[in-house]
């Protein structure tokens, strides 16, 4: 009978993420260490007898094997239009590749490890080939420190998305603001596209997050605005309103928002609390995601970017399925009827 109630209550808590340090307690502000956790994994492994990376073809779990040994080679990468992103390189098996923000290129260094790495298998370099519309100079590898040999392309490390389960898909692009479909010459595939369309203005420096609903640029600011309707609301940097979500939780820390809620619920990146303004910056802080992204928390809430806000100022998300409100400048949710 015991054992039985371990099994359930191991089940009904497997996406809680309980906070060691002190801080984002009932009652407190500011922000605390919490411990990683791992999500659920890809339904189906991508193509038929495709070993994605993450787990063997078909698997459930993509922690049932190594990410680093159980990694499939790349193959001939290919350039694919992806709807939504831009045109973005792919394996040979039409998996999406992606890039890291807290990665660096120059030198080529990885910071995404253990459980990141299983949710982000990194590509190994060996038998990667560069096809049309990709400059095989570009092509490297960098020496992880589990020891695998993982691809870069333009200096940035390469990385699959163990919730892409079929070619083409992208739903890691914008996770956490800090993950991004690669273009053929390394940068980030979104900021492309929005060149390309003659909407992104002044270039951005390499490894800055784009404007718009993908996330907060990290190191970007937080501020308060004054909504006709909702009052004083929190927006990020680019005037973008800041939600949370009933279905997560400050205390314990539970993530509601997972899955395909990220495709329209962008997780804020964190800010420095040198340029918070408007709210105390001790309800200001972080927490870290199962796919190793850091999320900005409010009063130990995490917020996030709505994607149907599609310019400064709108609250289009607000009262959203009676779950998604708009964050005041207390650190409470906005009443529906604000």
């Amino acid at each position: 009978m015991g054992k039985k109630r371990r099994v359930t209550a191991a089940a009904g808590s497997v996406m809680t993420v309980l906070l060691l340090a002190a801080g984002c307690g009932a009652g407190s502000g500011g922000s605390g260490g919490v411990t990683a956790v791992r999500p659920a994994g890809a339904e189906q492994a991508l193509g038929d007898g495709y070993d994605s990376g993450y787990g063997s073809a078909g698997s459930a779990d993509p922690a049932a094997d190594p990410a680093g040994e159980a990694s499939a080679p790349a193959g001939r990468l290919a350039v694919r239009e992806i709807v939504g992103v831009g045109s973005a390189v792919t394996d040979s098996a039409g998996a999406t590749l992606y890039r890291f923000d807290k990665d660096t290129a120059q030198p080529p260094r990885s910071n995404c490890a253990a459980d990141c790495a299983t949710l982000w298998p990194p590509v190994p370099a060996n038998d990667a080939q560069a096809a049309a519309g990709i400059d095989a100079g570009l092509l490297g590898a960098v020496d992880r420190a589990d020891g695998v040999r993982q691809l870069t392309l333009g200096g940035w490390p390469v990385y699959r998305y163990a919730k892409d389960t079929r070619a083409g898909e992208a739903k890691g692009e914008g996770v956490g603001g800090t993950w991004h479909a690669v273009a053929a010459d390394g940068k980030k595939a979104a900021d492309k596209a929005k060149e390309k369309a003659g909407g992104a203005g002044e270039e951005q420096a390499d490894g800055e997050q784009a404007d718009g609903a993908g996330g907060n640029a990290e190191g970007g600011g937080l501020s308060t605005a004054d909504d006709a309707k909702l009052g004083k609301i929190l927006v990020n940097s680019e005037g973008r309103t800041l939600y949370r979500f009933d279905k997560d939780s400050a205390w314990p820390m539970k993530f509601g928002c997972l899955d395909a809620c990220l495709n329209t619920w962008k997780p804020a990146a964190p800010v420095e609390k040198d340029k918070v303004s408007g709210i105390p910056a001790g309800l200001v802080g972080s927490v870290k995601r199962p796919d190793g992204s850091e999320q900005m928390t409010i009063d130990c809430w995490p917020v996030y970017l709505f994607t149907g806000d599609t310019a400064p100022g709108q609250t289009n998300g607000h009262g959203k399925q009676g779950l998604w409100f708009a964050v005041d400048d207390a650190g409470k949710k906005v009443p529906a009827a604000g």
